[in-house]
């Protein structure tokens, strides 16, 4: 291979573990869900890369290095040639451990500085698409956790509301509305239990379906009184731990 002097470096933080990350390195089809149908690879030493782009673009190489979870290392070039041939570059991630998920470090070399300069963009665009796609298979489950929190402030039992809040959230859990601020899990169900005893017969519904981002789970509700007329609206946002249980959560009052 030409001398590869010119590099690209970028960093991106995911919200899963790199255990988690480097799965969509060596499954085919996650490896897929984040470069487009058609992709492949075959992770191992030697094995092939595709990559295949919208509009007919395709890239190959090959791996030169895999180190489960942390490291992996292949060529990619375009198979028309253009703008580099198959095996005229050089991509090289790795993955570290910090909190709340994963740093991912990202070299692209090359022979030409001018060639760089075009994936800059490209890759700022798929890392961002790539952290998105892992944060949305660790979050998957976000709709049914955001009902088990809004079914805590009228859950009667203070032993079920205590196991279920282990089960979606971590232990800091962070909890901030307009009327609360509390840090903890063992601040935040007193304050579900006197929300009950000052709002008895009130609960919560979540009103459509979640949205996320990168992580991040937004959820509006409704908060409908014993009578069974509403009495308010509201969204919470969501800040999900590597595991995907919630580690903030901020409400905020629409009515």
């Amino acid at each position: 291979m030409t001398r590869l002097a010119h590099q690209l470096d970028r960093t991106v933080v995911i919200r899963a573990t790199p255990q988690t990350v480097f799965r969509f390195f060596t499954d085919e089809g996650r490896w897929a869900s984040w470069w487009g149908p058609g992709s492949t690879i075959d992770a191992r030493p030697g094995g092939r890369v595709v990559i295949k782009y919208p509009g007919g673009v395709e890239v190959s190489g090959e791996v030169i290095e895999l180190q489960p979870p942390s490291r992996i290392v292949f060529t990619y070039g375009y198979a028309s040639g253009a703008p580099i041939g198959p095996g005229s570059s050089q991509v090289t991630i790795r993955l570290e451990p910090v909190p709340g998920g994963t740093r991912l470090h990202l070299t692209h070399a090359f022979a030409e500085p001018g060639v760089r300069d075009q994936h800059v963009q490209g890759w700022r665009y798929q890392l961002s698409l790539f952290a998105n796609v892992v944060a949305g298979e660790v979050n998957a489950g976000a709709s049914a956790a955001v009902d088990r929190w809004l079914g805590l402030w009228s859950e009667p039992s203070a032993d079920a509301r205590a196991q279920t809040l282990g089960e979606i959230a971590t232990p800091e859990i962070i909890f901030r509305d307009q009327y609360i601020q509390v840090d903890g899990a063992a601040d935040l169900l007193p304050h579900i239990e006197a929300a009950q005893r000052f709002m008895p017969g009130l609960r919560l519904e979540r009103d459509g379906d979640v949205r996320h981002c990168q992580g991040t789970v937004l959820a509006d509700w409704i908060a409908i009184g014993a009578d069974g007329v509403t009495r308010a609206r509201g969204t919470n946002v969501f800040v999900c731990a590597a595991d995907g249980r919630f580690e903030s959560a901020v409400g905020f009052w629409t009515r």
